[in-house]
């Protein structure tokens, strides 16, 4: 499951113009209403406008606490018109995991999207996400192999 924050601004021109703010990416046991609320409660601020694609999980329960507008998408070759960045989100992803890792293994699924999160949210600002990391990896304690290859640890 994925959410991109949407900001909107305008150009030189003064046109209305959206681009991609903040991304959150996780893994959801289904598809279901229950499933799709619980990560917009925990990853979206209440009272938010949510676009969604009109897939039935994202149901008045699910999204009592946001502003929900659906763009039923159609054609699936129109996806990307529609919510585009999130499909750019994903694309990116599906690129950077085959590209870069060559797959991976799904047990291990969620600490990528974790790193692909935090590259992404920092991408503007490369800099400051190096001197985040090094505050990060001077306070933690190293990791052994057995740590890292259980699913259930979270360092």
């Amino acid at each position: 499951m994925g959410a991109v924050e949407v900001l909107a601004y305008h150009d030189t021109d003064g046109n209305r113009k959206e681009r991609a703010g903040r991304l959150r990416l996780a893994l959801i046991p289904d598809a279901s209403e229950e499933s799709l609320g619980s990560f917009l409660e925990r990853n979206v601020d209440p009272g938010s406008r949510v676009r969604t694609d009109g897939w039935p999980g994202y149901s008045d329960a699910a999204l009592a606490d946001f502003m929900h507008h659906v763009r039923v998408i159609g054609l699936a070759e129109r996806a990307h018109k529609r919510l585009p960045h999130i499909h750019r989100a994903f694309g990116n992803l599906k690129t950077w995991l085959n590209g870069t890792h060559h797959g991976v293994e799904p047990k291990h699924l969620q600490r990528y999207l974790d790193e692909y999160v935090f590259r992404y949210n920092w991408r503007k600002t490369p800099m400051a996400a190096f001197q985040t990391l090094l505050g990060i990896s001077a306070q933690k304690k190293p990791v052994t192999l057995h740590e890292l290859m259980t699913p259930e640890s979270k360092q």
